[in-house]
């Protein structure tokens, strides 16, 4: 794996871990408008150009993976 590829992959991880935990604020206080703010962003990257040119990973699957991953827990 090249730096290019390391580096393209820890972006998209980055953005991963902060949906997270933005989907785990909304889930705790629905009302938070710094969580849903934070989720809103994150779910614009995924949707961004940049972020398709650094992963062929669906935006769609992704952000639906994570939705069912936070609200199971």
């Amino acid at each position: 794996m090249t730096g290019y590829e390391r580096l393209a992959n820890a972006i998209v991880l980055q953005a991963v871990k902060d949906y997270r935990l933005a989907l785990k604020r909304i889930k705790m206080n629905p009302s938070s408008k710094s969580a849903m703010s934070d989720a809103m962003e994150c779910e614009q990257f995924f949707h961004s150009a940049w972020y398709s040119a650094l992963t062929d990973i669906s935006d769609e699957y992704l952000i639906n993976k994570l939705r069912e991953e936070v609200k199971s827990k």
